[in-house]
Parts: C-alpha cells; structure tokens; sequence
C-alpha cells in the first residue's frame, strides 16, 4: 500500500508542477524526475508483489533506473541555487551511463518472455558481468552525485553569505535534508537492502513534493542592470544575485550616473572611483574612498535598518558595483556582507537598549526596528556576537 501510495502521489505532485504558473526549469527538473520516481517505485513493486511476471515486458527496465536519480538530484540542485540557468547539451552526458546499460539490455529485452523469466529468476544468468558493472556504476553515480550536491548547496549558502542581510527565506536548508536522505537511501542500495530502499524512497516522496512545490523559483535570468542601478524594490535584485555571481561579476559595471556634488566646493563623489578600477581589483585609493563612503552612509543613514537590504541595493546608494563593494567590506571590514550588516544590526540593538524610554517596547520589537525580520535570527547572530542571549545581555545592562 506505501508503494502504491507513493506512485499516486509522485505522480500528482508531478502534475502540479507542469501546471504551476511561472514554473522554474528546476520546477520542471522536479517534475521529471517524479515521473521516474513513480516508474521505479511501480516497477520495484511489480516485482515484490510477484506481479511482474503477468507483465515480462517490463523485466530488466529498472535496473539502469538507479543510474537517474543522481544526475537528477544534481540537477535539481543546480538549477534550483542558480549555478545552472540553462539545461545545455552538454549536461544530458550525466544520463550516459543509464543509456549505455539501457542499450546493453536491448538484446534481453528482445528475448522470448520465458527466457526472460529466467534470467531474471536466476539473477541475470549469463549477464553476470554486467550486472557487476551495473550495480558498481549505481554506487560510485549515488555517492557522486550526493557529495557533488552538497558541495553546490555549500557554495550556495556562502554565496548568500556575500549578497544577503537575511537569508531565512533563501537558505534552502530543507534541500540539505534531502540530499541527506537520498543518501540514507544510497546507503541501503550499498548493503542491497531493497525493501528499506523503496520504503524510504516512497516517504520521501512526499518530502521532496511539498517542498519543492512551496519552493517559488529563488533565481531568475541575470538582469545586467542589476550591477549599477538602484531599484524601487528589492525582489527583482533578490532573484538574480546567485546567478550572477554563479556567472561573475562583470569587471566594469554599466555606465554610471553623473558625479554627485556636496556642498559648493563642487568635488565630485560617488561613481569617480569605479572608473580607477582595473581587472586586477581596487586601487587602494579606490577602496579606501569607497569604505570611507559606506561607513558615512551606515552611520548617517542606518540604512542597515532595511530588513531586505542586499549588496547590489546597497551598491546602487553608493552608485558602484556590488563586487567592488563586495571586495571592501570583506578587506576592510574582514567580514561577508551577511556579517557586516547583522553585527550593525546588533550593535544598534544595544544603543536602544540602553536607552531607558525604550524599555517599554520589546526585545522583539526593538530587534524588526534594527532590520532583523525573524525572532530566530536575531536570537541566534546576537548570541554568535555578545555570546549571551538577548535577554541576559538586558539582564546584565540593567
């Protein structure tokens, strides 16, 4: 019954995501990939139920199956942080090796369906070499491909690190836990252990669905004015950093805006310190201006205090490019963006504490007023900087 549970609901979730409005192309990477779950789960019970022999046709077609799920699990994974916009060519090669055992098996498929039988009953009699070959390619294809997919999504999250200020809503940590139970699932394919496979599998199902379903695309098409204009909301820049940064950041942003000018002295600040940059970096004079810049805004502006701020928006009130500020706050500051801004946060956290007139408001109050957007945040970077919880820190103030 959990088989067939599992069919059905692959098999729905799938429709939901062909018919979701705006699917992403890892919507649709999903999409298959459920599609070939519901094949594998339908074909493994077949098999235990003793079903499969009423239907010789579809003897042998689950073997290669295994050889699918680790280039869909990259894949996904790919598409899904950004690091792959585009399914090219090049990329179908991850299917190779469940090709070639597929091509392999066309002279069983063509045998008489009692032939058929057994072999399959004697457990691929006379193809005992490539059976070794099979399940040899499926452990070193499940083991890769996890590790590979670990490897994107720790890239992913740095790669947040130096263009968000909160990232709750982008770490896509239910994707590591799903990438830790594909390699449960791996485990048991190592020790042969079929029945724990394909339950877990089956459960895992509905992990995967729900999650990918709620997942609303985090990246689109990289938008080339995002480098050097400044934009009335934050969601556009939001759904294109990754990918940029995937791709690199261009060396020389978009023609910048006319210098700004202060006061009557007419010297012009801003955008004057992008066109000294080279390939190789900042100019140390360069660097300096713009951190003597970005420390002026912080102080007088607090724009920290913008629960949605991301480097390219802060970039653009600075009118340079978000790698070059990106180099400043990391040289200057020895901090990622994330860090840079949230230790502001806190620190602004602490002035209004301190403040007795604000002892009416609450903790949680005073943290959204700081640019925090969620309790669990502001309660774990506050004790990561003071190394008490926010309540003891008042506690100890008072």
């Amino acid at each position: 019954m959990l088989y067939l549970s599992g069919i059905s609901i692959s098999l729905f979730l799938s429709l939901l995501l062909f018919g979701k409005k705006g699917k992403t192309l890892a919507d649709k990477v999903l999409a298959v990939w459920l599609v070939v779950i519901a094949f594998h789960l339908l074909e493994f019970y077949t098999y235990i139920s003793g079903s499969i022999y009423e239907y010789p046709a579809l003897l042998g077609l689950g073997m290669p199956l295994p050889l699918l799920h680790g280039p869909f699990l990259y894949l996904y994974v790919a598409t899904l942080t950004g690091r792959l916009p585009a399914i090219r060519a090049r990329d179908l090669l991850h299917f190779l090796p469940a090709l070639l055992s597929y091509l392999y098996l066309i002279s069983f498929f063509m045998l008489p369906a009692e032939e058929k039988i057994v072999v399959f009953q004697n457990k691929g009699k006379g193809h005992e070499t490539f059976m070794l070959l099979n399940v040899s390619a499926i452990i070193l294809s499940g083991i890769g491909y996890v590790a590979w997919s670990l490897v994107l999504l720790r890239k992913h999250r740095r790669s947040i690190l130096d263009q968000f200020s909160a990232t709750e809503k982008i770490n896509l940590r239910w994707l590591q836990y799903l990438i830790y139970g594909i390699a449960v699932i791996w485990v048991f394919v190592i020790l042969s252990w079929d029945t724990y496979v394909f339950t877990t599998s089956a459960l895992l199902v509905l992990f995967i669905g729900y999650f990918g379903h709620r997942q609303v695309g985090i990246f689109g098409p990289p938008n080339p004015a995002a480098a050097g204009e400044e934009s009335d909301s934050t969601s556009g820049r939001d759904t294109n950093l990754l990918t940029q940064l995937s791709e690199g950041w261009p060396e020389q942003s978009a023609p910048s805006p006319p210098p700004r000018r202060i006061g009557g002295s007419g010297e012009a600040e801003g955008p004057e310190p992008v066109k000294k940059y080279s390939k190789s970096g900042l100019t140390e004079e360069a660097a300096a201006r713009l951190h003597s810049q970005l420390s002026e805004l912080m102080e007088k502006e607090k724009i920290f205090r913008e629960s949605e701020l991301t480097l390219a928006i802060l970039a653009g009130r600075l009118n340079t490019a978000p790698n070059y500020l990106s180099q400043v706050i990391n040289e200057r500051e020895g901090k990622n963006f994330y860090d840079y801004i949230n230790t502001l946060r806190i620190e602004e956290f602490k002035k209004e504490a301190g403040i007795p007139e604000n002892r009416k408001f609450t903790i949680l109050g005073m943290a959204y007023d700081c640019g925090f957007n969620s309790k669990s945040s502001f309660n774990k970077y506050f004790k990561k900087v003071t190394g008490v919880s926010p309540l003891e820190y008042l506690n100890q103030v008072s």
